[in-house]
């Protein structure tokens, strides 16, 4: 495992909510809401207050000895590679390196003091991270309103991954990668508690991203904390991860739910990615999302093709009650996962990344938000 690895004692990483300065907004958003959907930035006034300067200037940690200062204008737009509610990503080179890299720009209400503090963290992320399963981040800065996170690129997001399998080539993803793909969530986000004492907040199909070679987990801390201040200007509508404590106003408290709640999370995204589709029907309003996560039947996976280890582990992460959802190091025990630990495994599962990857770089298909669960939930697909 990933924690493993590390010959440092633990590091305290101090992310608790920041006090950052709020102004309400409207909300126009029609549920559910999600941070892969097609919501542009829009234009930001600069503030004339000194308390949202912005820290226009970063640093770029490419590797050990490669460091440079930088500014937006040093980076070359290559296009959008992603949007949604809170920002957009960019493929975007640095001039002087020569190096491509995501740069993914979120909206900020946060003031100066609270800008520094989250670029004090990324950096300490930047240089403690030894996990193979989180992305690697170069630097940040905060310009007009938006902060620019710079981040290594990989081929695409399993989310548009597994789209491309099961809605395009109508197959489904093989258990075993299935596994591997759980096994690198898991090191990922067993390795931000116990390193950092990072909980995601955020896990679903869009945050793992994939390469040829492997499976990354981004968008944790410094994102974390910038979306929850965008999240508390508005009614942030229907957030289709989250799991029951978070929805029930009954059981929903600002600090009521521990790491089970991304457990749940990756029960879900894990759900969809086997079967190909959001195991909900599409709701129509936050009270029927309540209906359905709080007060509606347990969901369980089901699926005849999956064996009776991978339906056991998905369904362990959607207890409902999430008292008697086990946490990551218990997790990593279930034998679902411990079958994809072989050096094996992994290049089995490399392989079959590659594969893909290849038609899918060059499919000019585009694929809806959400594939809805079907009343029939036995869809023609091909078992690779």
């Amino acid at each position: 495992m990933c924690e493993k690895k590390m010959n440092k004692p633990s590091l305290k990483f101090n992310l608790k909510p920041l006090n950052f300065q709020e102004s309400p907004k409207n909300n126009t958003e029609k549920p559910p809401s999600d941070s892969t959907d097609t919501t542009r930035i829009p234009s930001r006034p600069t503030s004339s207050t000194s308390s949202h300067r912005d820290l226009s200037t970063g640093k770029l940690h490419l590797s050990d000895t490669k460091v440079y200062k930088f500014t937006s204008n040093d980076l070359i737009d290559r296009g959008v590679i992603g949007e949604g509610n809170f920002g957009i990503v960019c493929k975007m080179e640095h001039e002087k390196s020569a190096t491509i890299m995501a740069v993914k720009r979120i909206r900020s209400t946060v003031d100066e003091r609270c800008q520094k503090q989250m670029l004090n963290e990324l950096d300490i992320v930047m240089r403690e991270n030894t996990c193979p399963h989180i992305v690697k981040f170069y630097g940040a800065l905060f310009k007009e309103g938006d902060c620019w996170i710079c981040m290594e690129l990989m081929d695409t997001s399993l989310d548009r991954f597994y789209k491309y399998v099961y809605h395009k080539l109508h197959q489904c993803i093989p258990e075993s990668v299935l596994a591997y793909i759980t096994l690198a969530a898991l090191e990922a986000l067993d390795y931000i508690k116990s390193r950092w004492q990072i909980i995601h907040r955020d896990v679903k199909p869009s945050n793992i991203l994939v390469s040829r070679t492997t499976i990354k987990l981004c968008d944790f801390g410094i994102s974390g904390q910038l979306i929850d201040s965008i999240a508390k200007t508005r009614d942030a509508g229907c957030r289709p991860y989250l799991p029951p404590e978070r929805i029930d106003p009954i059981r929903a408290t600002r600090d009521g739910y521990d790491v089970r709640s991304d457990v749940w999370s990756l029960g879900i995204t894990i759900y969809e990615i086997a079967t190909g589709y959001f195991p909900f029907r599409e709701w129509t309003s936050v009270f029927d999302q309540l209906q359905q996560i709080v007060e509606g039947p347990p969901l369980r996976l089901s699926v005849d093709r999956l064996s009776n280890n991978c339906k056991d582990f998905v369904n362990t992460c959607l207890n409902k009650d999430e008292n008697q959802r086990p946490k990551y190091k218990k997790l990593l025990e279930h034998e679902f996962v411990r079958k994809a630990t072989t050096s094996q495994q992994a290049e089995n599962a490399a392989d079959y990344f590659s594969e893909i990857i290849d038609g899918l770089s060059e499919n000019t298909d585009t694929f809806e938000l959400y594939y809805y669960l079907p009343s029939d939930s036995s869809a023609t697909l091909t078992p690779r």
